[in-house]
């Protein structure tokens, strides 16, 4: 699924992106490093694409992917329906500058 590796294991870098994205629907932003933020966005993305489509089809496959009933429930009925008419872009990345610990590359990751 994810074309970078984030420098952890498979199975922690698809909980990382199933959290952070539960968490990015929740809250409608969050807060990360750049490289996962990137990441998260593209499945986000994708999550509310088969939101707008609607079917139980797309909802069983939101369902295995997101880890709260609720938020599913938010994405199929508020955000499905907010972004209707828009083909895509449902997520930006603002960059708030370095992080002092290492350094990298701080941003926010927010629903538009």
């Amino acid at each position: 699924m994810a074309y970078r590796r984030l420098g952890v294991k498979s199975a922690h870098r698809r909980s990382l992106l199933r959290n952070a994205t539960t968490s990015l629907f929740k809250n409608g932003k969050i807060e990360t490093t750049e490289p996962r933020a990137k990441e998260i966005a593209s499945v986000a993305e994708k999550m509310i694409t088969l939101g707008k489509k609607g079917d139980l089809a797309a909802r069983r496959e939101v369902l295995a992917f997101v880890t709260e009933e609720d938020i599913v429930t938010k994405v199929f009925s508020e955000l499905a329906t907010k972004y209707a008419d828009r083909q895509g872009g449902y997520t930006r990345i603002v960059r708030l500058g370095q992080r002092r610990g290492d350094a990298a590359d701080m941003v926010l990751l927010e629903l538009v």
